[in-house]
């Protein structure tokens, strides 16, 4: 039930409003002046208020600036009740919050009409406010769960450089959100070989996060894990080759198990000899710096992950010697948009490796962000940026 206060010192003006009223379903109250009416504002919820202006102890005009200056009242609706009917009377009173004014003496259907115009903007005003409430309420929880899904990622990726002989690793991760797609290591699977890989799921937030946990998960080195198949000689385990790796990750992540499908580098680096084994799902071509300046591409690969089998995946081959750089990195880099809506490019990249390569591995990975950053002004990056680099030493 919709409740309204009428405050006017006149008796037979309250009775009157009431009479009108009271067949509506209202629930009513009343003041004689703007004192009382305050202390039934402050302790009755309350939809509606039809102050007169003119009464002793505080005037309507007084009454309405205090209810407009409290939290507990300021939304109320007031319809200023008045024999004042002049423009100036009426502009002092809207100017200092009221919703309407309505003329003494009272025409009855004016009244009704404007009261239930008054209450039903209210209510929707109410509405509005409760559903903007609940807004912000699951907001709050899809950044919760956001935080949480990003810390559980995060605690994935190597919180320091590898040391491994003859290599020197460097990666920067910027995630465009609280949690993204993209997803990296290095793993050291024996005195020999290191599994080096990226990862990167379509879409962003929770559900993308928790494939990236997923797949990083099946990743891990030790334990039950598709990088090493057991053998029933010593080592007792031999190394899963990489277009394997993406063959056993394609049907273990078909794309109605998550709605998820995701491009994936992976390599197998022999840091003793300097061999790279390696296999691409329709992830960015890594790029190898030779010492001597020259950039070759790694082309080979196949589809995305989750495809299950349509295409093969290609198997590839490429020999580091001393000096030579590696880079991996996912299209966040080389989509990166300007203002202009140009793509930074593959182009740039590599002309930022040349001119860097003079640089510590660090050093390089770092002029590379600089370039994005410059390149992209105060555009928002669209998607997590992600560089992993080995140097063979």
């Amino acid at each position: 039930m919709e409740t309204i206060l009428i405050v006017d010192d006149n008796r037979d003006n309250r009775n009157l409003l009431r009479v009108i009223l009271e067949k509506h379903g209202y629930e009513l109250f009343e003041a004689a002046d703007g004192q009382e009416a305050l202390e039934i504002a402050m302790t009755h919820d309350l939809d509606l208020i039809l102050l007169d202006i003119v009464m002793p102890i505080k005037d309507g005009y007084e009454t309405c600036e205090i209810l407009k200056n409290q939290d507990e009242t300021s939304d109320i609706p007031i319809i200023f009740l008045s024999a004042k009917g002049n423009a100036k009377d009426k502009i002092k009173g809207l100017m200092l919050g009221a919703s309407d004014y309505i003329t003494k003496p009272f025409n009855k259907a004016e009244v009704v009409a404007r009261v239930k115009t008054h209450l039903h903007i209210h209510g929707l005003s109410r509405s509005l406010a409760r559903a903007n409430l609940e807004l912000l309420e699951k907001q709050a929880k899809i950044e919760e769960d956001l935080a949480a899904a990003a810390q559980i990622q995060y605690s994935l990726i190597p919180g320091s450089t590898p040391d491994i002989a003859n290599c020197t690793f460097a990666y920067r991760f910027i995630p465009s959100d609280l949690s993204g797609g993209d997803m990296f290591n290095v793993h050291k699977l024996d005195e020999q070989h290191t599994a080096i890989y990226i990862i990167d799921v379509s879409g962003h937030g929770v559900p993308a996060a928790m494939v990236t946990v997923s797949v990083a998960q099946a990743l891990q080195p030790h334990g039950q894990t598709i990088l090493k198949e057991p053998r029933q000689e010593p080592p007792y385990y031999q190394l899963t080759r990489p277009v394997d790796v993406l063959n056993k990750l394609d049907q273990q992540y078909p794309i109605e198990r998550f709605d998820k499908y995701f491009t994936m580098i992976y390599l197998l680096l022999n840091h003793q000899t300097g061999k790279v084994l390696y296999s691409n799902a329709a992830h960015p071509m890594p790029a190898l710096l030779r010492e001597s300046g020259q950039i070759e591409i790694l082309e080979a690969g196949g589809p995305i992950i989750s495809m299950g089998d349509m295409i093969p995946f290609e198997h590839g081959e490429c020999t580091l010697f001393p000096g030579d750089r590696l880079y991996l990195y996912t299209d966040g880099i080389v989509e990166l948009e300007n203002k202009n809506e140009d793509f930074f490019g593959e182009d740039r990249l590599y002309h930022v490796l040349i001119d860097s390569r003079n640089l510590t591995l660090d050093a390089s990975c770092e002029r590379i962000i600089d370039a994005l950053k410059h390149f992209s002004g105060s555009t928002r990056a669209q998607d997590d940026i992600t560089l992993v680099a080995l140097q063979y030493n």
